[in-house]
């Protein structure tokens, strides 16, 4: 589903991370477009980035978040290939602030030590949760 498909969104969790996915691309300087997501069995959204990995420059960078796992900046790959995260957010909680997140993905494409290797969160979010802390962002 894309940015501009969130206006027929239903639920609240729809609203919320559709209106979160739409702060963090302008946080992060990411024009719509870019931008997609989707509520299956696991919520995930996609952000493409105007970067170059160094350690791949032919391939571009993406941010890419799970209700699972959180934000992780990743080098785009080919469909079948193996994702290649290069690091992912540590925070609190699986959908931090905005600005949070475009630190983080400066730090990353600036070749700093952010993030960490592996997600790591305390607790599982239960969806209605998910969705309550997302309200705020919420789009009609």
């Amino acid at each position: 589903m894309g940015m501009d498909d969130a206006v027929i969104s239903r639920t609240p969790l729809d609203r919320g991370l559709a209106g979160y996915l739409n702060a963090v691309a302008v946080a992060v300087g990411v024009p719509a477009e870019a931008t997609s997501f989707e509520i299956s069995d696991t919520a995930t959204a996609y952000l493409g980035l105007p970067h170059r990995s160094r350690e791949r420059p032919e391939r571009d960078l993406m941010l890419v978040w799970s209700e699972r796992n959180g934000w992780a900046v990743a080098v785009e790959t080919d469909p079948g290939e193996r994702s290649a995260v290069l690091a992912h957010l540590g925070s609190e909680h699986v959908a931090p602030e905005p600005a949070v997140v475009a630190r983080f993905v400066g730090e990353v494409v600036a070749g700093g030590a952010a993030g960490s290797a592996e997600p790591a969160f305390p607790t599982t979010t239960e969806r209605d949760q998910l969705a309550g802390r997302l309200a705020r962002y919420a789009t009609d």
